[in-house]
């Protein structure tokens, strides 16, 4: 067989399609590969650039092979559809991702470690319950609003409901029943997610990175924790900006004849720690509002002007890129957007 400069292989759950090519881009190898003989047959080929689509396992898989001694190289699925030709297959799909991994201009997914799958576990289990505890609320407020018990959004109303069905007596004895078996879950689910919330702030008590971070006014020990689980190193990225569209905080973009279009937000990139900085810029803004901003700061300026929210999403983008000047250049905080002009 002629020799592989790089081997494109789609990901499944048994049987996986193997896609060699050499430097010219000629397909030399075209195979399908069961779960079990994947690594031994990577491990009889030599060092080559093997590339997957950043999908489920990929990184797992990466680790793997990167031990054999080849260059993984992970794709955005986004990236690999535009070079599948025609019809669609496991052995197109093979060859497009090989394709596109050749390309000079394509960019990468940073392969994470087995420490920062563990940590992203943490953080996706937690959002988990916090959805499933809110999913009991909202049922529990729906069902007594059939009886007459009605409470206001939000948890800290599930006191409210627990009183109000003690206290009323013509409720009927199911409902009641029913009512507690939901307060009992809640409870639970409260327990669970204050521990999880636990063990994502200790970490951050440590670490000097994460009390660097925290020093922003809207990063707490959460967001640290979640920017040093999820996002790649910051020398990944040229600049702050660059961090930012990563992570979706900058404007979608339709320009064409010269004439710049910017729509929404994109939201094509992490959405944790998107949706924490937006969080804890919202944060800030609501502060601002109440006390107000110093006059003639940058925040100032955006609120006299500009929604609410849209200030929120600005400000999480500036934090986005204050974050990768701290984070890389090994910088304190310096707090430009509150300060006075």
């Amino acid at each position: 067989m002629e020799k592989a400069t790089i081997i494109g292989i789609d990901l499944a759950k048994r049987v996986f399609q193997v896609h060699a090519a050499s430097k010219d881009g000629r397909p030399v190898l075209r195979k399908k590969v069961s779960r079990a003989q994947l690594l031994g047959f990577l491990a009889k080929q030599p060092p080559t650039i093997v590339a997957m689509e950043a999908c489920a396992t990929a990184h797992e898989w990466g680790r793997a092979i990167s031990g054999l001694g080849h260059d993984v190289r992970l794709v955005p699925p986004i990236y690999v559809k535009p070079f599948v030709r025609r019809q669609k297959n496991d052995a197109a799909d093979a060859e497009a991702i090989a394709e596109a991994a050749s390309r000079p201009t394509m960019r990468f997914v940073a392969l994470k470690t087995e420490e920062q799958q563990a940590r992203s576990m943490v953080f996706r289990t937690r959002d988990l319950l916090v959805r499933q505890r809110t999913q009991l609320v909202n049922a529990l407020r729906g069902h007594l609003a059939e009886h007459g018990i009605v409470a206001a959004q939000g948890l800290a109303q599930v006191k409210v409901l627990a009183t109000a069905m003690q206290d009323t007596g013509s409720l009927h004895p199911l409902v009641r029943e029913l009512g507690q078996r939901y307060l009992e879950h809640i409870a639970r689910l409260d327990g669970e997610i204050a521990e999880l919330d636990k063990r994502l702030r200790q970490p951050s008590k440590d670490d000097e990175t994460a009390k660097r971070l925290q020093s922003m006014p809207g990063v707490g020990p959460i967001t640290a924790a979640a920017i040093e689980a999820f996002a790649p190193p910051m020398a990944t990225f040229k600049r702050g900006r660059d961090f930012a569209a990563w992570l979706g905080l900058v404007p979608r973009q339709h320009t064409t004849g010269g004439k710049p279009r910017l729509g929404r937000t994109s939201k094509m990139g992490q959405r944790d720690i998107r949706r924490l900085l937006i969080i804890g810029a919202m944060t800030v803004v609501r502060w601002a509002v109440r006390k107000g901003a110093a006059k003639g700061s940058w925040l100032a300026r955006m609120l006299a002007k500009k929604p609410r929210l849209v200030v929120a999403v600005a400000l999480a983008n500036k934090m986005a890129r204050s974050v990768w000047a701290m984070l890389s250049k090994g910088e304190e905080y310096r707090g430009s957007a509150l300060a006075p002009a």
